[in-house]
């Protein structure tokens, strides 16, 4: 996510004309929006990142199901 936002804030500045990343050219200007581009859809799911990343949403919902149902059942309803 930090290459989205160096990238981001390198354009904005590049279009303002604003200090030395106005002279550069845009393939540096435009290289860590390619980064981050090459990580999210490739590095990331060769190392599984994504599929945990399910897993924890996944196993949080069944934690707060859990919680619900030991509640409902406390409370004596079914």
């Amino acid at each position: 996510m930090y290459l989205v936002w160096i990238g981001a804030i390198m354009v904005i500045v590049k279009l303002s004309g604003f200090g030395v990343i106005a002279t550069l050219s845009w393939w540096w200007i435009l290289l860590p929006l390619g980064l981050a581009i090459i990580w999210f859809e490739w590095l990331e799911r060769l190392f599984g990142r994504d599929r945990r990343s399910v897993d924890a949403a996944e196993w949080a919902d069944q934690h707060k199901n859990r919680v619900a149902e030991q509640f409902r059942k406390a409370r004596g309803g079914r």
